[in-house]
C-alpha cells in the first residue's frame, strides 16, 4: 500500500546525488511515501524504467542509539549472501543535507505483505502453509554464524535479557507520555525474574509476518525488512515477539486473540513454537518471562510511537491511535507476570 503524498523533503538534491552512484536512477525521480510503518519512513523511488526502496530516519530529536540507518545498511549487506532472504542493499548515506537525515537505498522485492495475521481471503493451506514460512525464516536466521560475517561488534554476546530489560526500561523513562503503572511494576519484576541461559544468535528484533514479504503467488518469504532493533540477541526473544500475534486482538495490530485457529487453518501458538524449534534444531524451552519481556517491550515501543506523535515527528497518521495500544500490552505481561 503506498501514499501519493508529497514527501517530506526535496527530490531534487537526491535524484541529483542518485543519478550517477546509482544504475537505473534516471530520468525523472517521483517519490511515495510506503504507508504501514510507525518507525523510519519508507518511500517508493520510482524511475521510468526501475524501481527502489529508500528508508531514512524520522525527522526531530530522536532517542539515543535509535534509527540508526548504517547499523540497518550493514545487516542487509551482510546477510546477502546467506539463505536469509533480504532485500539487496545498495548505496548508504550519511549526508543530511541531501534530504535532512541519513538514509540508505535497496532495491525493491516483489511481493506480498500480510498486515492481519488472519491472512483473511486466503484458504486455510495458504494460511498454514504461510505461517510455516514463517517460523522457517526464523530458524534460518537464528542459525547464521554471525562470527563468520564479520558482525562480532554488531552487539554485545551474553546477558541479552538483562541489558534489554535495563535498556527498554530508559526507552520508557525518555518517551513516557501518561502514567502506566503496569510498566513501572515490570520494569521492576523482569530484572528478579532473569532466565539462567545466555545463548547468543542474531536477532532480528521486530520479527512478525508484517515485515515479511511474500513470493507474489507462492506461500514463501522472499525478503524480511526492518532490520531496525537488530542485533546480537537471545533467539527466544524474537520467537516470543513473533508469538504476540496470539497475545492481541484482531484490533490490534491485525492479532488472533479470540479467532477460531483451526477454522482459519492458522497453528496454535504451542504448534508454532515446536514447529520453530524443530527447524531451529533446539529445546522448546521457551517459558512465560520471555512473553512478559516481549510484551513489555512492545508497550514501551507503542509508548515511543505516541510521543513521536505528541511532538509531531510520528512516522504514520494513525501513530497517535497505535500508540494508545500501549497500555493493552503492558496489563497483559502484567497479568502473565502475576500468574493471571
Amino acid at each position: 500500500m503506498t501514499s501519493r503524498s508529497a514527501p517530506a523533503f526535496d527530490p531534487g538534491p537526491l535524484a541529483a546525488f542518485l543519478r550517477p552512484r546509482l544504475p537505473g536512477a534516471d530520468g525523472p525521480l517521483t517519490v511515495e511515501r510506503i504507508a504501514g510503518g510507525q518507525s523510519n519512513p519508507t518511500y517508493w523511488l520510482k524511475y521510468p524504467d526501475h524501481t527502489f526502496v529508500l528508508r531514512k530516519q524520522p525527522p526531530g530529536p530522536l532517542l539515543p542509539s535509535a534509527h540508526d540507518m548504517a547499523r540497518e545498511y550493514r545487516i542487509l549487506s551482510a546477510l546477502a549472501g546467506t539463505d536469509v532472504p533480504v532485500p539487496r542493499a545498495l548505496l548508504f548515506s550519511g549526508d543530511r543535507a541531501l534530504i535532512g537525515t541519513p538514509f540508505y537505498v535497496m532495491a525493491a522485492v516483489p511481493g506480498r505483505v500480510f498486515a492481519d495475521a488472519a491472512l483473511p481471503g486466503r484458504p486455510p493451506a495458504e494460511r498454514a502453509a504461510i505461517y510455516t514460512a514463517m517460523s522457517a525464516t526464523l530458524a534460518r536466521l537464528h542459525r547464521v554464524d554471525w562470527r563468520a560475517l564479520g558482525l562480532g561488534d554488531f552487539g554485545r554476546a551474553g546477558q541479552y535479557f538483562s541489558r534489554q530489560v535495563a535498556r527498554w526500561t530508559k526507552q520508557w523513562q525518555a518517551s513516557r507520555t501518561r502514567p502506566l503503572p503496569e510498566i513501572d511494576h515490570l520494569a521492576a519484576w523482569l530484572p528478579a525474574h532473569l532466565p539462567p541461559d545466555d545463548e547468543t544468535t542474531l536477532a532480528h528484533g521486530d520479527y512478525r509476518l508484517g515485515n515479511l514479504i511474500f513470493h507474489p503467488t507462492e506461500p514463501r518469504v522472499v525478503a524480511v525488512v526492518d532490520w531496525e532493533l537488530s542485533t546480537l540477541g537471545h533467539p527466544l526473544a524474537d520467537l516470543a515477539y513473533n508469538c504476540l500475534i496470539y497475545h492481541a486482538t484482531p484490533e490490534e495490530y491485525g492479532g488472533l486473540l479470540g479467532l477460531d485457529l483451526a477454522a482459519l487453518g492458522i497453528p496454535d501458538q504451542a504448534a508454532l513454537v515446536a514447529d520453530y524449534c524443530r527447524r531451529a534444531g533446539r529445546p522448546n524451552d521457551l517459558h512465560p518471562f520471555h512473553f512478559i519481556f516481549a510484551l513489555f517491550r512492545f508497550a514501551v515501543i507503542l509508548e515511543g510511537v505516541a510521543a513521536r506523535a505528541a511532538q509531531g515527528n510520528a512516522s504514520a497518521a494513525d501513530a497517535a491511535e497505535v500508540g494508545r495500544l500501549s497500555g493493552n500490552f503492558a496489563r497483559r505481561a502484567w497479568a502473565l507476570a502475576e500468574g493471571r
